[in-house]
């Protein structure tokens, strides 16, 4: 009947049907029209709640509207949350800071206290990841393409951490991985810390996996890494899922680009001791790298922009062609959910699978956060998934064992 009125087949063709917010719904859902049973994890839900579990957030996201020595003001998307900052408060932003040097309009993510809510324990401000494949690098700048989802995005390293991040990533060349935590600019990331320990192979070549017989095991231990919001919401509690089903499209290789352009201002230059003319990054993938002149430059137009999109698309890896991956997974469809099982603070949530995270297959790198995960990621959370239960964004990852099906 729907297709014989020309209506749409199915809820999947609905516009919004895609939004990783609307995946997280879909057990809350379920469970509104066929209930639980009373000892299931997801039993008890509570309307304000936007991952599975009934029990507390602890992760605030939003923009800094005020900081004083003992309160801190965030804008959320419910308002404004005011939160006592303690003697035990750490801040970070590029390094270690007194929760006082924050600034107004700052991005930040908050971890509350776990007894008492309204005091701040951790606060991250401007941080930001770049997690993906070298495809093109111009001295301390490098282009990184994080997938088809994420696009391609500008990493400057700084010459006083360019040391530190390559004890970790010892090949900073086009065609290799990186993994940077750093501080977000308005078009591109200052990177100071490595994220994890990666060996250095190139991205199209990674190790094979031993092959599993018998049953899939009931859990899967690994490395646990985070990803900034992009599309989804700020405190979205989610995961990005390394070995979605195929015919979800997931990662398809393709042009992808950041678009725009950045000069970092005079304070920024001199701190991290950056060039000041513009890198363009185009939208169409392009990036031109030459030197710029606001008076006879377009900045829509780059002479070298094919030659240098051909040179950058050489070195990008589609992550279904490069094998299973580090870890072998099951394949699982967006809305699956998961139980994942922080190892280092022993705490646990169920979480949906809201997006794909095929770029993860990519690195067999092992997390050191408490003693050494076994080698690869098994699951790629939301900043607020990733705080909520207990890791240090700063570290970049914490060993983890995920459940599938909770």
């Amino acid at each position: 009947m729907r297709r014989l009125l020309d209506y749409q087949a199915s809820c999947d063709d609905v516009t919004d049907a895609s939004s990783p917010a609307r995946f997280a719904r879909r057990r809350l859902l379920k469970a509104a029209v066929f209930g639980l049973p009373s000892d299931h994890p997801d039993a008890e839900i509570t309307g304000n709640n936007k991952g599975l579990n009934s029990d507390l957030i602890h992760a605030v996201t939003g923009s800094v509207l005020d900081v004083s020595p003992h309160v801190l003001i965030l804008q959320t998307e419910t308002g404004e949350e005011r939160l006592t900052l303690a003697a035990s408060t750490v801040a970070w932003r590029g390094r270690t800071v007194a929760p006082a040097a924050l600034r107004q309009g700052d991005r930040a993510i908050v971890k509350r206290n776990y007894a008492r809510r309204t005091v701040a324990d951790r606060i991250w401000a401007e941080i930001g990841r770049a997690t993906g494949t070298i495809v093109e690098r111009d001295g301390d700048t490098l282009l990184v393409d994080a997938g088809t989802e994420k696009g391609r995005e500008i990493l400057v390293i700084p010459p006083h951490a360019a040391s530190r991040i390559q004890v970790r990533f010892p090949q900073l060349e086009p065609g290799y991985l990186i993994d940077v935590i750093g501080l977000r600019r308005p078009g591109f990331l200052v990177g100071l810390i490595p994220a994890t320990s990666q060996p250095p192979y190139r991205a199209d070549q990674p190790p094979s996996p031993p092959l599993v017989g018998g049953h899939i095991p009931d859990s899967i231990s690994g490395t646990a890494t985070w990803h900034e919001p992009g599309e989804e919401p700020d405190g979205l509690l989610g995961v990005a899922y390394p070995a979605l089903d195929p015919e979800t499209g997931c990662e398809v290789h393709g042009r992808a680009g950041t678009g725009g352009s950045y000069a970092p201002d005079a304070d920024t230059a001199a701190t991290y001791g950056l060039r000041t003319h513009p890198v363009n990054a185009y939208a169409d993938g392009c990036y031109d790298t030459s030197p710029y002149s606001p008076a006879t430059d377009d900045p829509h137009q780059a002479d070298h922009c094919p030659s240098d999109l051909a040179a950058a698309d050489l070195h990008a890896v589609d992550p279904h062609m490069a094998g299973p991956g580090c870890v072998r997974l099951p394949y699982l469809s967006l809305g699956s959910v998961l139980r994942i099982h922080n190892d280092c603070t022993q705490r646990s949530r169920v979480l949906p699978v809201t997006s794909c995270g095929a770029a993860s297959r990519l690195f067999c790198d092992r997390c050191v956060t408490c003693g050494t995960s076994p080698r690869g990621r098994v699951a790629d959370l939301t900043m607020a998934a990733f705080v909520d239960m207990g890791g240090d964004l700063e570290r970049g990852c914490f060993n983890a064992t995920i459940t599938i099906g909770g």
